[in-house]
């Protein structure tokens, strides 16, 4: 995985306290809900596409992908957006998901006629 943003970094140096609460809390939240850390990285990858956050879209497409999550599921998330937040909130998820892919996809031919 990517080093983590300079930001957050910084945060968790100058406010460790209130890091270690967040972490606790983000662990808690998800033995509460059940979900496996696979599990857990797609649920937030689509709250990411849906409330238009593109770092944490990035960064959870990261996380599902180190959880054995595949490219195509990660598109899969972006695609089922269509019909929840609209074909443009879809689109752009569908960008944020590309942009953190090892390989983009080869892009399509088209049939000769």
């Amino acid at each position: 995985m990517k080093k983590l943003p300079t930001r957050y970094q910084e945060f968790f140096s100058h406010y460790p306290a209130c890091a270690g609460a967040y972490e606790n809390l983000a662990a808690e939240s998800r033995k509460a809900a059940g979900a496996s850390p696979r599990e857990a990285e797609l649920i937030k990858l689509a709250l990411s596409i849906g409330a238009r956050l593109e770092g944490a879209a990035h960064s959870h497409a990261r996380r599902a992908l180190a959880a054995g999550v595949s490219s195509d599921e990660l598109r899969g998330v972006a695609l089922l957006a269509l019909t929840t937040c609209g074909f443009p909130q879809a689109m752009i998820g569908l960008s944020w998901v590309e942009d953190v892919l090892p390989a983009k996809r080869p892009a399509r031919r088209t049939r000769k006629r």
